[in-house]
């Protein structure tokens, strides 16, 4: 079975890997990894930066993501900056904090959650690096709901679900939906097919 080396330190993150890439990889996730400044424009930017910087410091392919929360009222804020909406030190409780009182009394609620995962080689460039997507729409509630998952989870609601936040969600019922989950099975498919 070939072993996938997943670049984060996330433990929410590195589970959504290990569940869905566990019948045709074994997902490792190094205990140690410098820092990467995510300062891309985009998505894809930042998952190349930190696949590339893992993949050079480990000596071997590397796996990454980067994924943003992108609301319709708010022109698609806050998008590639989700991790750090509410400043540069700031925690998932103060971001979801800030988005919640930007949308007081906004009626259209709509956003989508969008990953893009990045596999890279050592010393390698943005044009040799494969790419997976995935995108999960939803709305965001007027209230957190539900003590699953991190980051924006127990406010948003995604539209294919039953009315439940990804926070009222286990973790297996979130991965049948989620924006990471759809990516991560792109790149399951890719492993599957022999990664051509």
């Amino acid at each position: 079975m070939r072993q996938v080396v997943v670049a984060t330190t996330n433990s929410g993150k590195a589970s959504e890997f290990a569940e869905i890439l566990g019948s045709v990889a074994t997902v490792v996730i190094p205990g140690e990894l410098p820092l990467v400044a995510e300062g891309g424009a985009s998505l894809a930017d930042n998952a190349f930066l930190k696949a590339r910087s893992a993949a050079d410091y480990l000596g071997c392919d590397a796996v990454a993501d980067d994924s943003g929360l992108f609301v319709a009222a708010l022109g698609g804020e806050p998008g590639v900056h989700s991790a750090r909406f509410a400043g540069p030190d700031c925690d998932d409780a103060s971001n979801r904090a800030k988005l919640i009182s930007k949308l007081g009394g906004v009626s259209d609620r709509s956003a989508y959650f969008e990953t893009v995962l990045c596999v890279c080689a050592p010393s390698r460039e943005m044009e040799d690096a494969a790419f997976f997507y995935g995108r999960c729409d939803g709305f965001i509630t007027d209230r957190e709901r539900g003590d699953f998952g991190f980051g924006y989870d127990s406010i948003f609601m995604p539209v294919d679900g039953d009315g439940r936040t990804f926070g009222e969600m286990t973790a297996r019922e979130k991965a049948t939906m989620s924006h990471r989950a759809r990516a991560i099975s792109h790149l399951r498919l890719w492993l599957a097919e022999g990664s051509q």
